[in-house]
């Protein structure tokens, strides 16, 4: 049988579909009052563009606990009884997308966020039975009434409504009841519709109407007190959002008291250390405000919280797709109309305007570093041991942030001096080629330290969690060819002085001392002339041995890697040359090169509870046995 080519249009099956969405399309059950606030929202916007007009217009949510109700009631354009049938009863059907046909060329058409449709539906996710009271703003319209128990079938008649507008009713579920609890429908609507662009109001559908004493202005009781009357009070309803927030004001606009303000209300009592206003029109529209909070040592603790907003309508907190991961360490608000409320991730990742977006936010972060930089280096100085953690993970994550701030880099010297890497290089030229000497506990490696700074080499001190990653990512992506970071433990070949002291001591007369000592045959023991000859012993690590362990302890892959120390003995110290000279069998000459081999590894690193025992009982030891020497 032969088959015809056939055009068509593939139908959406109701009872097919409200499953998915009920528990598919929406992650979070409470999202349906952020969908029916925004199309409410939507309706007043429909209505003072198609009719201009300018009385004062808001959203009402009524929580009736006795009667089991939630209501949402709008003041705007209304719908007929054609309306309701195209953008409630057609599911998916985008009523937004053919408003907006309408407005082709109309900046003020982004105002539109909501979808009739599938963003309505949600409420069935809540609701045994939902009902439309609605009457449109034409002229001549009657009132509307729609209503459902499952979203699949529906009866519409004649409505009740007498101005222009519409209420939804839900008819809250068992399974829903938390949802006609006053407080738990406020906490909602703070988080989702803080910020909308009109009024939404939060009513007790049950409050009744209560006695107050208050005072009489003006008059007195004998006795000479103030006179007081009672008088009944109507609870009036609570006001929820801010229809004017700040990020979108221009930021000529606002004052750095109105930023710390907003702060405090956002994210906490701790003030910023400064922020970035983004305010875009083209090639989108894009506002918000980016905080850089103070950031803890612990690294992993210090996830920020950026919300995304659109067209004022929360939408969620860090969302990876829109903020650059390394971003989520700052705090504050995105909002872009441009984007769809309900949309999937994946769409999100593939979308053009969100790679965009997410690429300008990136920049413009890298331009307030760059340009505090530039312009107050004193001042960034200052924030820079707070955001130096999140700035060496953008550069790790993100190639053009780092290309945008890499001249902004600053390495804090032993000595509280910041210098970027050109900086450093320059003040140690002929000193340090093309390495930079380090410490990640300048008061354990203090006397490693001071080897370098005594030979006027400037060590930077890198002790945050991320800094090993830095500098491997410093070495081999930074696009500095043979650039080396060398904690100062780690080689001290270039930090000997030209001395003849202790030239004649026998180097294998003391290695086989020491490794008989400390029980390790095979440790490296080498004799230098140290620039201080009051320190007798110090311990090196090869650098990239120590990060390897040091990266396995932080993920959990505790790999079989002894610690593998070279010993290096300074032969211009006393101690050690009179070392060289005592009986290598000697139970006490033992004992001090024990003691001499835990000192200098105390220097780098605490020892084990083991060790740490040996070594005090050793040093008791040796100090009774001055005592009675003397």
């Amino acid at each position: 049988m032969a088959i015809h080519m056939e055009k068509g249009s593939v139908s959406i099956d109701a009872q097919n579909i409200m499953p998915v969405i009920k528990r598919w399309l929406y992650s979070d059950q409470d999202i349906f009052l952020r969908e029916v606030v925004s199309n409410a929202c939507d309706a007043i916007t429909k209505h003072r563009m198609l009719r201009g007009a300018e009385e004062e217009m808001s959203v009402s949510v009524s929580v009736n606990k006795e009667a089991g109700t939630v209501t949402i009631s709008d003041t705007g354009i209304g719908m007929t009884d054609d309306e309701v049938r195209r953008y409630i009863n057609q599911v998916a059907f985008s009523g937004a997308s053919e408003f907006m046909k309408q407005f082709e060329g109309d900046e003020k058409k982004g105002d539109i966020i909501g979808h009739f449709g599938l963003g309505f539906y949600s409420v069935f996710m809540v609701s045994d039975r939902v009902e439309i009271e609605t009457l449109s703003s034409n002229e001549g319209a009657e009132a509307v009434h729609w209503e459902s128990s499952d979203g699949m079938d529906y009866a519409i008649s004649a409505g009740a409504r007498t101005v222009h507008g519409t209420d939804i009713i839900l008819h809250i579920s068992e399974d829903a009841k938390e949802f006609l609890e006053l407080y738990r429908v406020r906490e909602v609507l703070n988080r989702y519709c803080g910020f909308m662009a009109y009024p939404v109001y939060l009513e007790d559908a049950n409050a009744k109407p209560y006695e107050r004493e208050e005072t009489v202005e003006g008059e007195t009781n004998e006795d000479g007190t103030p006179k007081k009357r009672k008088v009944m009070v109507d609870p009036k309803p609570s006001l929820i959002n801010e229809t004017a927030p700040l990020w979108l004001k221009k930021p000529s606009e606002c004052e750095d008291k109105e930023y710390i303000d907003f702060y405090h209300k956002m994210f906490g009592w701790e003030d910023p250390l400064f922020w970035v206003h983004l305010n875009v029109d083209y090639p989108f529209n894009l506002k918000g405000i980016l905080y850089f909070p103070k950031l803890r040592n612990d690294f992993g603790a210090n996830e920020g919280q950026v919300k995304l907003f659109s067209g004022q309508v929360f939408v969620a907190d860090n969302v990876k797709e829109v903020i650059p991961e390394f971003l989520m360490l700052l705090k504050g608000v995105i909002d872009c109309p441009d984007l769809p409320l309900n949309v999937s991730r994946s769409f999100l990742q593939n979308d053009g305007t969100v790679k965009k977006l997410s690429a300008h936010i990136t920049k413009k972060v890298a331009d307030k570093l760059a340009g505090l930089f530039n312009t107050e280096r004193e001042t960034y100085e200052k924030y820079w041991e707070d955001i130096s953690p999140f700035v060496k993970f953008g550069c790790m994550k993100d190639a053009k942030f780092y290309e945008q701030v890499k001249k902004a880099l600053l390495f804090k010297t032993t000595d509280d001096r910041h210098l970027t890497l050109a900086e450093y290089q320059t003040a140690n030229e002929g000193k340090a080629e093309k390495k930079v000497f380090y410490t990640n506990d300048p008061k354990r490696q203090a006397a490693s330290v001071a080897l370098y700074t005594q030979r006027g080499i400037d060590v930077v001190v890198m002790d945050h969690l991320i800094d090993s990653n830095f500098q491997s990512f410093m070495e081999y992506s930074g696009g500095e060819e043979g650039l080396s970071f060398v904690r100062v433990d780690a080689d001290v070949s270039g930090l000997t002085e030209e001395s003849d002291e202790g030239a004649a001591l026998d180097q294998g007369k003391l290695a086989d001392m020491f490794r008989k000592a400390v029980g390790q045959a095979e440790m490296p023991v080498n004799l230098a002339a140290l620039a201080d000859v009051e320190l007798p012993a110090i311990v090196t690590e090869d650098e990239q041995m120590r990060r390897m362990k040091e990266m396995s302890r932080l993920y959990g892959q505790e790999f079989p890697m002894p610690d593998r120390y070279t010993l290096v003995l300074n032969r211009r110290n006393a101690t050690v040359q009179a070392l060289a000279e005592r009986d290598a069998e000697d139970e006490t000459t033992q004992m001090l090169c024990q003691q001499l081999y835990d000192l200098a590894r105390m220097a780098a690193k605490p020892l084990e509870a083991e060790e740490i025992t040996a070594f005090l009982a050793r040093s008791q030891k040796l100090v009774a046995m001055a005592a009675k020497t003397n």
